[in-house]
């Protein structure tokens, strides 16, 4: 039986996720075997056939864990499906079967979820919030650039005492998160009171926000000015704004740079090799072997945007994008690497849509360091190993402020070695 594949034009988005989210690139497909289309069209078995599909046709290992992939075809169409959930859990014991955490099945909610993760942006009026767990207070911690909250004149340190009529106050913050985002174009309602002043009501129109990945300030430390960068999360938008940040710290006449990727569980595939070559004028940047188009090699070109001292933070959650900018920099002898061994992902994924708005995402390949390194459940060995006492790890956790500053005994670490 001919088996075919028809796909709609790619995103082309790769996403190196963390510790479960991971290396993927982005497509709309559609996949049927043609002399079952009208039977399965629009049920629950439609769906169910369309994830073997994709598998069989993209999956990194073809023995598919050592199972016979056609005779589980077969299993799976030869049953009926009365519901979508029972669809959902007949793909999940199918993906299961690989033996492979990175292959996974997503809902539509889910799929939303990671679609908006990935493009750095979302639908909202541009404010981070937190519930002061004493006063049950819900305070506006910041305000992004460019944003309608800031363009109302919202400020950090307000306290948001109604959202549409709501009161905060019998909420959490995922109720009063999920009540402020929404669609660009729509308008919502806050009540907000400030320290010594009358609560007063303020109507914003949503808009589509970028979301900052890159944080960074420029650093008075003796003699030298050090640019502290902090990147969050490879998004489709962490180029742009690791460009802009090294470029205004450039022209802050910086005699070095710390590079802070702790925590950082990965993301934008494409993005990791963008950035990699900010930082880097030339040499391999990474490997990846596909089923498919076997071995692509990634590569510097001379573009970089500084050759200044660099020094990079690791910890065991830094993972898969944040493992690739890493060893391309240390593989290359550009940046000296200072923490804890990484996570250890390097496997690739794509992620497709599915005809009812879910979404599945294959592992499709592999990739290696530019010296051929397999870091894959080993992770990359810093060139400084830097153990902390429990005590600063929870000093550290309970206050983020900490970060990148003396009381940091990571960037203190990063200052000796720069």
């Amino acid at each position: 039986m001919k088996q075919s594949e028809t796909s709609y034009p790619k995103l082309q988005i790769a996403l190196i996720g963390g510790i479960i989210a991971t290396t993927t690139t982005f497509s709309f497909a559609i996949a049927r075997c043609h002399s079952v289309k009208a039977a399965l069209q629009n049920s629950p078995k439609a769906t169910v056939d369309q994830v073997w599909q994709l598998v069989y046709h993209n999956y990194v290992d073809y023995s598919f864990n050592k199972q016979d992939w056609q005779a589980l075809r077969r299993d799976l169409l030869n049953k009926n499906y009365s519901s979508t959930e029972e669809a959902y859990r007949a793909i999940n014991k199918l993906l299961g079967s690989l033996g492979d955490p990175y292959t996974r099945f997503l809902k539509p909610e889910e799929y939303k979820s990671l679609i908006a993760q990935t493009s750095g942006e979302i639908s909202g009026i541009g404010v981070r919030m937190e519930f002061d767990d004493a006063s049950k207070r819900l305070i506006v911690t910041e305000v992004l650039e460019n944003s309608p909250a800031i363009k109302a004149g919202i400020k950090k340190g307000d306290e948001i005492l109604a959202i549409n009529g709501k009161a905060t106050r019998e909420m959490n913050l995922e109720k009063a998160s999920n009540l402020v985002r929404g669609k660009a174009g729509t308008v919502i309602t806050l009540q907000v009171v400030r320290p010594g002043e009358k609560y007063f009501n303020v109507k914003l129109t949503r808009g589509n926000i970028e979301i900052p990945k890159v944080d960074y300030t420029l650093r008075q430390e003796g003699s030298r000015n050090i640019g502290y960068i902090r990147l969050r999360e490879f998004s489709a938008n962490s180029a742009k704004q690791m460009q802009t940040a090294i470029a205004d710290l450039e022209a802050q006449k910086v005699d070095g740079f710390v590079l802070d990727l702790r925590s950082n569980p990965g993301g934008v595939f494409e993005a990791s090799i963008e950035i990699a070559k900010m930082w880097l004028n030339e040499g391999d940047i990474v490997r990846t072997e596909y089923r498919k188009e076997g071995s692509k090699i990634s590569k510097a070109n001379g573009t970089a945007l500084t050759n200044k001292p660099l020094a990079i933070l690791v910890d065991g959650n830094s993972a898969s994008a944040s493992e690739i900018l890493t060893g391309a920099l240390q593989d290359n002898q550009r940046a000296v690497v200072i923490g804890d061994t990484t996570f250890g992902k390097a496997l690739v994924q794509l992620v497709r849509k599915l005809d009812d708005g879910s979404g599945v995402a294959i592992t499709t390949a592999h990739y290696y360091t530019p010296k051929g390194t397999d870091i894959n459940e080993k992770g990359i060995s810093p060139d400084i190993n830097l153990y902390l006492t429990n005590s600063q790890k929870r000093q550290l956790a309970r206050n983020p402020k900490l970060l990148g500053t003396r009381k940091d005994p990571y960037y203190n670490r990063a200052l000796k070695a720069l």
